[in-house]
């Protein structure tokens, strides 16, 4: 695969995203790592995908997984250097992947200098954070905002004062109206594009600027994603977008952006990606979708339409290091309207998954979202047919999530367990580590989900995935023209190139028309598509 110079390689590239902690370690100490990530290089060119997506490898106390950024410009000494990570990116380059980076504006780590000096009294860095005086007497929050990880939004310090947190505590947010903070992120951006790097993924994109005053918000302070809230979404936000954009361009190639914006309609997306501001934005309606035509089909014409009068492609993705993987939300029942991360993974305390039938949705899913017009981000495992591990051990568990809501959310640690890579047992050749030192423990089952098990495996989850991807650069890639296909209110099917891609997502086989097969999600497919099955074909 050949490194294209084309600046609009983006708009239909694969981009795989890469949790590095759990990748693949080369030092044996349970942890992933740079060295992993670069001996594992093959799997990605052979899997057939465009690019590499890399979450935060930032020096962190990993409060929350490297999401607790101490140090932009430097590697967390537990995965490698700054040398060997221009080492790597010169590999993936060489290999003809493009790289993107985590960036995490929205806050810093506590330990981060700026903040270390903030709590010593320095009041210029003080005025990069947002602390204020409590309420009432003092001993009250400032207003009544709750974190997304649960409890107050904000915590007190010695001194009386509180500062705001939208995440963990350790996780302080940076007040957006200071100079200093907009033009520190912008050569952060500088640094790491003059090292190589293609794009950013922009962790909470929505929340950088914050309403004027920091009024109370309605529903007793939620920080939901979708909800209006104060902390989100407010307009301001653009203006920085805007400057971050003329930094990308000052590149060439121009280097690229795709948003982290949960935001409450597409309308409101789409003031993200307008021609001045970001390249792209994940559709996380799809992902939020049950395993229903009508649902899926809806928020496609909407994403397509959008993606026409703004002139970006519309991004898919079916899961991610945040929310249950996709075989275990299609293992139960599914719903007729949209899903919410949280309800996911408190579900399993009642409703056992049938995970057989969640990988044979999960694997027409895919059909799907690797034929849709636009670009689309695969979480690492799921080539391999993983499931949601629900059954870690509490005292395993590490997501603060898990911690702030004292165990009523299980949090998300179960869809960031180390890959299994080879042999019959833990740790599955993750890396030369027993079994008990893996940062995460790994299921007894998985030996079958390897990916040495897979390989050269016609049936398997990774050879579709390979299949599917190689179709798409040969027969869809490039292809401009889409176009429903009717097949009943139950199946998804459309039509790009000549070649028609059905998912079936109801309860009985369905009538194919004369057809030559291209790839399926089933290995019975003939003249009929069976149930919570996808293919892709071309008419005779």
């Amino acid at each position: 695969m050949s490194q294209s110079t084309d600046d609009q390689w983006w708009r239909e590239a694969v981009v795989y995203q890469c949790y590095i902690r759990s990748f693949a370690d080369g030092n044996g100490d349970g942890i992933g790592d740079i060295a992993g990530l670069r001996a594992r290089i093959p799997h990605l060119v052979d899997l057939g995908v465009d690019a590499v997506w890399i979450n935060p490898w930032y020096p962190s106390p990993q409060h929350d997984a490297g999401y607790d950024v101490a140090d932009y410009r430097d590697i967390e000494p537990s995965y490698g250097t700054l040398a060997e990570a221009d080492e790597l990116l010169a590999a993936l380059k060489a290999a003809g992947l493009r790289v993107f980076l985590d960036i995490v504006p929205n806050h810093t780590s506590d330990d981060h200098p700026w903040f270390q000096a903030a709590l010593g009294g320095d009041e210029a860095a003080r005025a990069r954070y947002i602390f204020r005086p409590g309420a009432g007497d003092g001993s009250l929050p400032p207003n009544n905002w709750q974190s997304s990880f649960g409890g107050p939004a904000w915590s007190r310090l010695p001194n009386g004062e509180w500062y705001l947190h939208l995440f963990a505590p350790e996780q302080p947010d940076v007040d957006w109206t200071n100079p200093e903070v907009v033009a520190e992120f912008e050569d952060v951006l500088r640094f790491w594009f003059d090292r190589g790097v293609d794009g950013f993924r922009i962790d909470v994109a929505h929340g950088l600027a914050k309403t004027p005053g920091l009024p109370d918000a309605d529903e007793h302070g939620l920080v939901s994603h979708n909800a209006p809230h104060p902390a989100w979404d407010h307009d301001a936000v653009h203006e920085i977008y805007r400057r971050w954009r003329r930094v990308a361009d000052s590149y060439y190639p121009p280097r690229i952006f795709v948003a982290e914006a949960w935001v409450a309609d597409s309308a409101r997306l789409g003031h993200y990606l307008r021609p001045d501001e970001l390249h792209t934005a994940f559709q996380f309606d799809f992902m939020r979708a049950p395993f229903r035509a009508p649902v899926m089909r809806a928020i496609v014409e909407e994403s397509l339409a959008q993606s026409a009068e703004l002139d970006t492609p519309s991004t898919w993705v079916l899961s991610n290091h945040d929310v249950v993987r996709q075989v275990t939300r299609f293992s139960r029942p599914q719903a007729d309207g949209m899903r919410e991360a949280v309800q996911d993974r408190q579900r399993f305390a009642v409703e056992a998954p049938d995970n057989a039938l969640g990988e044979r949705r999960a694997r027409a899913a895919i059909l799907a979202v690797l034929a849709l017009p636009g670009t689309a981000y695969l979480y690492q495992g799921e080539e391999l047919g993983l499931a949601e591990f629900e059954q870690l051990p509490d005292e395993r568990r590490q997501d603060p999530v898990f911690v702030q809501t004292a165990g009523a959310d299980p949090g998300r640690d179960g869809c960031r367990v180390p890959l299994p890579w080879s042999g019959d047992a833990a740790p599955y050749g993750f890396g030369d580590v027993t079994p008990d030192r893996t940062w995460l423990p790994q299921p007894d089952d998985w030996a079958p989900f390897t990916a040495e098990a897979q390989d050269g495996d016609p049936a398997s989850t990774l050879e579709l995935y390979r299949r599917a991807l190689r179709l798409r650069r040969e027969r869809l890639v490039g292809q401009p023209d889409f176009a429903w296909v009717e097949a009943g209110d139950d199946v998804l099917a459309f039509r790009r190139g000549g070649v028609e891609c059905w998912v079936n997502t109801g309860t009985s086989a369905v009538a194919l028309p004369e057809h030559e097969l291209l790839v399926a999600s089933d290995p019975g497919v003939g003249a009929e598509l069976p149930a919570d099955t996808g293919a892709w074909f071309v008419r005779r």
